[in-house]
């Protein structure tokens, strides 16, 4: 079978809200482009070449072509790899969009635990997240 992984996803497994967005990503995904991750897998953050401090400051996707998406652009990228287009990179590069973008990724990032979510994944049993 063909790897058809196109981008990396990188969230926080300890997040509800990160996990809830990380599984709606999955079941958006039907062609099985992404492949997402908590960084706080042992060694994930490392085959990337992230530290850890990052991981915990974004969601961080990296494309199979090695390129690295942080914050906003990140969803942008998830969301053109499950539709197949580069529709929303290239709106986050329109002027003034990348901007908006961006606060409302920080704003969102910023009160995430007012937002619901489910279960976190690093808080079950099954999740391989070293804690």
């Amino acid at each position: 079978m063909e790897n058809t992984t196109q981008l990396v996803i990188f969230f926080d497994g300890s997040c509800n809200f990160c996990t809830g967005g990380t599984k709606l990503l999955r079941v958006l995904d039907w062609r099985h482009r992404l492949q997402c991750l908590p960084f706080q897998a042992p060694g994930v953050l490392q085959t990337y070449e992230l530290a850890v401090t990052q991981g915990g400051q974004a969601i961080w996707a990296i494309s199979s072509r090695g390129r690295i998406y942080r914050g906003a652009q990140a969803v942008s990228a998830a969301l053109d790899a499950i539709v197949g287009l580069h529709f929303f990179l290239f709106l986050y590069r329109l002027p003034g969009i990348r901007q908006i973008e961006d606060k409302v990724y920080a704003w969102v990032a910023k009160n995430r635990r007012f937002f619901p979510g489910i279960h976190p994944y690093c808080d079950r049993s099954s999740g391989p997240c070293g804690m």
